[in-house]
Formats: structure tokens, sequence, C-alpha cells
């Protein structure tokens, strides 16, 4: 009789932890584009430049931020968030299908950049729907162990996608996006199969509801705001960080490589510990603390030695585990169930809009210093850090001031 008590008791963690494999799937295609990007644009399309070749990855944004809010409103609305997912992944696999295809046998670009545009919308729609399912699926452990448990899957995937889409584009780059449609079409029918809803009942409302729910907690704007800050230090980090590592450092692509994985890597094992420790800290402070410390590293890299910077980019690391992982728990605890996947995808909007605004905004203020100095990176990059620090400080006066409300244990959500 043993065994059949042991499936019943096994069933119920396996269907908590599809999502968060789900998650690790869908995110490996996204960063495995980024190795053979210029295979895929200016090698094979003659004449086209910079700005042309860099669309390629924002218009991947442009659907990313058109999908968000769509899969949100829907589900929250219809109270449904499997069939969506399924959906989602089928056509984000069809899409990169589809890439390979125009790669091999269509000569326009104009298709190449609608198929991306298609896919980023395909992407987004089931990466918010799998957290807000993720996040339904709360049981013993809590809300904030649950969101760093979702955090830390969806950091894997990106840090494993990088280097994977490196090895596979060397050998053939048409296999990577050959490779991402099957695997999205492969976690489609997993899902499918093994994804299942919340059956916790919870009020359905209709669209303008969930908007004007959502707009009256306004303490969902501070984890919006961190998503925004902090993926806008990513976009820094790809593009100028990378670009001070190769030329101003001397870093070769190996070195800039292990630069990343160095930062990358404890940032992945370490956002689902950060998650746990909301529910015995105060997820606020979590992050204001971790915000502080992160501005401090970015300001910091301007003037480490090159023999150190990879030491501190682990460290890098550690510190955006600790402030992740609470803006996940707050995003979610904010959201309420009713409104949870419309939370999520505005969260996840807020981090898509900074994505795209960092390498702009980082290139703009090169070359306003470059005015004034002949080194611009060291205010740059001090520049970038002060806009953490100075959220998390403005965040903490509006919290003692006692015009945020903050849950301080989240066990109970």
């Amino acid at each position: 009789m043993a065994a059949p008590s042991l499936a019943l008791t096994a069933a119920p963690h396996a269907r908590a932890l599809l999502p968060l494999l789900l998650l690790v799937g869908l995110m490996l295609p996204v960063t495995a584009m980024v190795p053979v990007l210029s295979v895929f644009t200016a090698q094979r399309f003659e004449g086209l430049g910079q700005f042309g070749s860099h669309f390629f990855m924002s218009i991947n944004m442009i659907g990313a931020l058109l999908g968000a809010p769509i899969a949100g409103l829907l589900s929250d609305r219809l109270g449904r968030r499997k069939v969506l997912v399924v959906v989602a992944l089928s056509v984000n696999g069809l899409t990169l299908l589809g890439i390979a295809y125009a790669y091999r046998h269509l000569d326009s670009y104009a298709i190449l950049l609608a198929l991306r545009l298609i896919e980023g919308f395909a992407h987004m729609s089931a990466l918010s729907l799998l957290m807000a399912l993720g996040a339904d699926q709360v049981g013993r452990t809590g809300l904030g162990a649950r969101m760093g448990a979702i955090g830390a899957a969806i950091s894997i995937g990106v840090a494993m996608g990088a280097p994977l889409g490196g090895v596979i584009g060397g050998i053939d780059p048409l296999w990577v996006p050959l490779g991402g449609g099957l695997l999205s079409l492969a976690l489609a029918v997993i899902g499918a199969a093994g994804l299942q809803d919340s059956t916790t009942a919870r009020a359905r409302l209709a669209i303008g509801e969930i908007l004007a729910t959502l707009s009256k907690r306004r303490e969902l704007l501070i984890p919006l705001a961190f998503s925004f800050a902090d993926r806008l230090t990513v976009g820094f980090i790809v593009s100028t960080l990378s670009l001070y590592l190769g030329l101003t450092l001397g870093f070769d692509a190996r070195a800039i490589g292990a630069a990343m994985a160095a930062f990358l890597i404890p940032f992945s094992l370490l956002t689902w510990p950060a998650g746990h420790l909301s529910r015995h800290w105060d997820p606020l402070l979590m992050m204001v603390v971790g915000s502080i410390l992160y501005g401090v590293f970015l300001g910091a890299l301007a003037f480490v030695p090159a023999h150190w910077v990879v030491a501190t980019m682990a460290a890098g690391g550690v510190i955006a585990a600790l402030m992740y992982a609470p803006s996940l728990v707050l995003a979610a605890h904010y959201g309420g169930e009713e409104c949870r996947a419309s939370a999520l995808a505005a969260f996840n909007m807020a981090g898509s809009l900074g994505f795209a605004c960092g390498p702009l905004i980082s290139s703009l203020l090169l070359a306003f210093y470059a005015g004034f100095t002949a080194h611009p990176h060291v205010p740059v990059f001090v520049s970038i850090g002060a806009v953490e620090v100075g959220l998390a400080l403005y965040v903490y006066h509006i919290a003692r001031s006692g015009r945020l409300r903050t849950p301080a244990v989240l066990d109970s959500q």
C-alpha cells in the first residue's frame, strides 16, 4: 500500500516543479541567439548597418512589450493559464522554426524581423504566464521561496543559453533557431500533458476591473521601478561593460565570457535562497539594501584593475540575487491572486523596457562625458550605479514615512 501513497505525495511536487523546468527551457533559445547575432544579420544581408543589426534584438523586445499585458490580462480575465501557456509555447516554437527557414531560403530581412516580433510576443506571454502559474502553486514553502525558485529557473536558463548557443552555432548557426523551435514545441507538449491550473477559486474580473485594481495598488510601482532599473543595468552590462572589457582592458572573447559567467553563476544559484530568506526578512528592506550594494558594485567596476574584474563580477552576482528575488516576491504579492498574471506581466514589461533603454542611455552618457574627460567610462559607471542607489534611497524614504504598505512576512501568502 506504500506505493500509491508515495505516488499521491509525489504528484503535487512534480506539478510544482514542472513550471520551473519549462521556464529554464523557455529561456535557453533567447540568449542562445546572442552569439550568432552577426550571422543572422550583417553577414546574411549585405549592406545592413549597425542599427539594422541591433534592431534584430530590439524588435524582439517590442514584441515582448506587446505580449506581456495581453497575456496577463487575458489570463486573469479567464481565470486560466495552462491553455494560454501551451499556445504561447507553440507559437514561440513555430516562429523560431520560421526564422531558421527564412535565414536559409528567403532573402528578406523584413520577414525575419516580423518573425522576431512574433517570437518576442509569444516568448514574453509564455514567460509571464508560467511565472503566474508557478506562483499560484504556493504550498507550505510560501510565496517567498516559490518566487525565488522561479527567479532561479529564469536566471539558470539565461546563464546556460549563451554558451550553449555559442557551441551549437559554432557547428551550424541554423541549428540555434531550429533547435530552439523544436525545444519550444516539445515544451508545449509537456505543458499540455503535465501543467494544471490552480484549483483555488479566485475572482474573475473584467479587464477594466483588473486595470482599475492594479492602478489602486500603488505599492506595485515599487517592484516595477526596480525591475526597470535592474534590467537597465543588464543592458549596460551586455553592451558598455562588454565593450569596456574588450577595448579598454584588453580582454579577449574568452576572458569576457569568464567575467560574465562569474556574474551569472552565483546569481543563478543564489536567487532561490534569497527568495527563501524573504519568508523571514522584510523583502522590501532586502531589495533596498541589495540595490544600494549593487549600485556600489557597478560604480566600482570602473576602478578595479583587470585582474580583479572576475572576482568583482562574482561579488556582483551574489548581490544581484539578493535584490532580484525580493522584487519578484513583491510583484506577486502586490498583484494578489486575482491580478497576479497581470502584475507579473507588468513586471516583465518594465524589465524589457529597461533592458532596451540600457544600451541607449549608457551610450549617450559615454558621448556626453567624452566631451569633458578622456576617460568617460568612470563617470558612466558611477552614473549607472547611482540610478540603483538613488532609487533604493527614495523607496526607503517613502517606506519610512508610512506611505507604503510593506509585507514583513510572506509565509501566509
